[in-house]
């Protein structure tokens, strides 16, 4: 299907700089990401992923007992066994980022 629609938005700049820079890396055009994107929404019926207030707490470690370590690990197994993992180099700069560190 040719396309032919235009798609106006108004975004961040450095959101739109860090996501191109990404896609960059990925060899894909934000305009193919935005398409892929949109068919990901036609697919789901809804948005790709879950829409929800993010902790904005971080896990303090060095005060969790034996149990409670060992749960936040199985959360954390649990993720990277479904998918939901990112690069650590972006999880630290979403932390720093974040917790203006």
């Amino acid at each position: 299907m040719a396309k032919s629609a235009n798609l106006y938005a108004r975004i961040e700049p450095e959101v739109k700089e860090e996501a191109e820079r990404i896609l960059t890396v990925l060899g894909i055009p934000a305009s193919n990401a935005i398409n892929m994107f949109y068919k990901q929404i036609i697919l789901q019926k809804g948005l790709p992923f879950d829409v929800k207030i993010p902790s904005t707490s971080l896990v303090d470690l060095s005060v969790l007992n034996e149990e409670q370590l060992h749960a936040e690990l199985e959360k954390g197994y649990a993720d990277k066994e479904v998918g939901r993992t990112k690069p650590a180099g972006i999880v630290f700069a979403d932390i720093r980022k974040d917790h203006d560190l």
